[in-house]
């Protein structure tokens, strides 16, 4: 059993295995980027990250362990350049990175692409000097979870807040539109009152019209009763009028016949005296 042995065997012997990791450290370093098995690129990485943390230290010793990795001294001195001029600034592990493509026809390994990852770093936000300190990598992940609950927690009772504010809006609309309706409908019993008060009034004013109109015509009819009555009574009066001068003539002729008989009885006394 190969217990408490370092590395894979990548189904070669020792040799072999050792070169074979050499190569593909020494080609990602030129290319940037390689394909090969899962496996293989897994072994390597450990030697990738290696011979980056050699080139940012920078010093002497750093570069005879690197030249003695790679066994390439124009290959490090370029390595070491692009340290310094910025190459994984900021990053402090994880300089490669591993792209699945599938299972390779025949022996079914997996194969994958292995590049060097030249992205510059986004820190993300850290928390507190004093918490990080005091806490360990399980109490950060609980109180990343508390964190995270009391944030839906609290999203929870500002959704029904909201809920609950836009059923109250709601009821207020509606009781806002009941009360106009109601005040509405006030306003028109209040105007039909006041248009029947009115059309009352006007009838009344119609039918004292009408009543004054009766009055003047009764006290027209009277007036002119009085007129008929005034004009009989002169009429009567004239009547009367000529009644006694028509009297006054027969008195009058009537004397004077007589008078005149008086005369011709008076002359035959006298013819016989």
């Amino acid at each position: 059993m190969r217990h408490y042995k370092r590395g894979r065997k990548l189904g070669t012997d020792a040799s072999h295995t050792k070169a074979i990791k050499k190569n593909l450290v020494v080609s990602i370093f030129t290319y940037d980027r390689i394909k090969t098995t899962l496996e293989r690129a897994k072994e390597i990485r450990g030697d990738v990250d290696r011979v980056v943390t050699w080139a940012k230290r920078g010093d002497v010793h750093s570069r005879r362990l690197a030249i003695a990795k790679l066994g390439n001294k124009d290959l490090v001195a370029e390595i070491f350049a692009k340290v310094e001029q910025g190459l994984f600034e900021g990053r402090e592990g994880g300089y490669t990175r591993i792209l699945k493509l599938g299972k390779r026809r025949g022996d079914d390994a997996i194969v994958v692409i292995m590049e060097l990852v030249q992205e510059p770093v986004s820190k993300k936000k850290k928390a507190n000097e004093d918490e990080t300190a005091s806490t360990s990598t399980r109490r950060r992940g609980l109180r990343s979870r508390r964190a995270r609950a009391a944030e839906a927690a609290e999203d929870a009772e500002t959704q029904q807040v909201e809920a609950t504010e836009d059923d109250a809006e709601g009821d207020a609309v509606e009781d806002d539109a009941a009360e106009d309706d109601a005040a509405e409908l006030a306003e028109d019993e209040v105007d039909a009152e006041v248009e029947d008060d009115e059309d009352g009034e006007d009838g009344d004013e119609s039918e004292d019209d009408a009543d004054d109109d009766a009055d003047d015509g009764d006290a027209d009819d009277d007036a002119d009763d009085t007129d008929n009555d005034e004009d009989t009574t002169e009429s009567d009066d004239d009547a009367v009028d000529s009644d006694d001068a028509a009297d006054s003539s027969d008195d009058t002729n009537t004397a004077a016949a007589n008078a005149d008989d008086d005369s011709e009885q008076s002359k035959p006394a006298e013819e016989a005296e």
